[in-house]
């Protein structure tokens, strides 16, 4: 019994972690296939390769998390704007950390080896700071309601 009152009391928050996954997964999916691309087969660097990748991913993360996610419906005219801050403050919180620590731990590793590792660990930080960005900045529910006049 308590399980579902613990259920019923975090639904929707339920429902918006499995969509913003399901969302996710097909964007890093696809961010990874691109970032991965760029940097070891068109050999760009790691700043380059990894913000070429998030940028294409942001576009489609944007209607799709707002729409199915967090059911935006207003026209908010700082929703994207809201939404660009986030990114681009996940995406530099995410690689920053990630490669620094990456290549402290991987020191004896020849760099192709780091930099990879790092895109993986900065893809994991970036997911989690994205879904708490977008759902108390970016997307939140005290702005969605009192633009709509609830």
């Amino acid at each position: 019994m308590k399980i579902k009152a613990l259920y019923e009391k975090y639904k929707d928050f339920i429902m918006e972690v499995i969509h913003f996954g399901i969302v996710g997964v097909m964007n890093t999916l696809l961010g990874y296939l691109i970032m991965s691309g760029l940097y070891n087969l068109a050999h760009w660097n790691y700043w380059v390769s990894s913000g070429t990748s998030y940028f294409i991913g942001s576009v489609f993360s944007y209607y799709m998390n707002g729409k199915v996610t967090f059911k935006v419906e207003n026209k908010d005219k700082w929703l994207p704007w809201r939404f660009a801050i986030n990114i681009v403050a996940c995406y530099g919180l995410a690689y920053g950390i990630a490669r620094p620590l990456i290549r402290y731990l991987l020191l004896a590793q020849p760099p192709v080896v780091v930099d990879n590792v790092a895109m993986v660990l900065g893809m994991c930080l970036f997911i989690v700071m994205n879904f708490f960005g977008q759902k108390l900045f970016v997307f939140r529910t005290g702005r969605r309601e009192s633009k709509n006049g609830a």
